[in-house]
């Protein structure tokens, strides 16, 4: 299980993050506090609070997917 800390700023960044996410072929959960999301859910991820850093785990990989993230990093990430 790899897990990344991102922030999302807008509504773009979300569709950004949601079509890359369908892009792969695992499962992707995002969580902040106990919520916890499919990160493919564009309405999941949209009643998400913005201020908060988001926790990103998934158990695949995909290049693109992680340098997509990269771009949203929010200086915690780790690799499990």
């Amino acid at each position: 299980m790899q897990e990344r800390y991102i922030k999302l700023n807008s509504v773009e960044d979300i569709k950004t993050f949601v079509r890359a996410a369908e892009n792969c072929p695992f499962d992707i959960d995002v969580n902040y506090n106990r919520v916890y999301i499919d990160g493919k859910s564009f309405l999941g991820l949209m009643g998400m609070d913005l201020n908060q850093t988001l926790r990103v785990q998934f158990s695949g990989n995909d290049a693109a997917f992680e340098a997509m993230l990269e771009g949203f990093a929010a200086g915690k990430n780790s690799a499990a």
